[in-house]
């Protein structure tokens, strides 16, 4: 295999809470008076930090959200987690067939490290990624889809941009790998592949990475 370090995206990648979080914050954001529908969440959400959120809701209608709004919403979604929340199909085995080739990994999300931890915990896969493998939003100035996140990442890792593989289900994330200088790989399990486009290789089954992987020639 090509990479030294192989990138996670989380959310619809690693633990399957994409339709979980954006169906909650269409309910949310329809709530207090900014009707949206769960399609719409995906669409102008899917992959953005919550800062995304606050600035397209201001844009759109003139106001703010409500100062609580990120801590009453993370609320809702870390209870939704505990109850409903589960690894993406293959992820485990995906991450021990990478470990026994001796390829690193890691974590770059838009979430919070609060929410990589809570979906780990629910699922398992904290035994993969300890902290110095954990890699948010939080810890750069701006998020996907600008490249700051997956080059910090790869920086902490010490490995080089180009050595590095990013797995990513959003159209922010993949544009940010791009702009990264890293070959990404688009998983299409819940997103369109036109929207994944710019990808370097697109791929359905999360079982199927590694093979994928190794097919990019050097």
């Amino acid at each position: 295999m090509r990479y030294d370090l192989v990138i996670f995206d989380n959310d619809g990648v690693l633990v399957d809470s994409e339709p979980l979080s954006n169906r909650l914050l269409a309910a949310y954001l329809t709530e207090l008076g900014h009707p949206t529908t769960y399609e719409e969440s995906l669409r102008d959400y899917m992959g953005g930090a919550m800062h995304r959120v606050h600035e397209t809701v201001l844009a759109r209608t003139g106001r703010k959200l409500p100062e609580d709004f990120d801590e009453e919403f993370h609320r809702r979604v870390f209870a939704l987690f505990e109850r409903e929340l589960q690894a993406v199909a293959g992820v485990p085995e995906v991450l021990e067939e990478l470990a026994a080739e001796s390829i690193a990994t890691c974590v770059a999300s838009s979430g919070s490290h609060e929410r990589i931890r809570v979906g780990h915990r629910k699922t398992g896969l904290g035994r993969f990624f300890d902290e110095g493998r954990i890699f948010s939003s939080q810890d750069v100035g701006r998020g996907k889809p600008a490249p700051d996140l997956f080059l910090h990442a790869a920086d902490r890792m010490g490995v080089a941009p180009a050595r590095c593989a990013v797995v990513e289900d959003s159209p922010l994330g993949v544009r940010a790998a791009v702009a990264a200088g890293m070959d990404v790989y688009g998983f299409t399990a819940m997103t369109p592949a036109g929207q994944l486009s710019e990808a370097t290789r697109l791929f359905a089954d999360m079982r199927e990475l590694t093979e994928v992987l190794d097919r990019r020639q050097p």
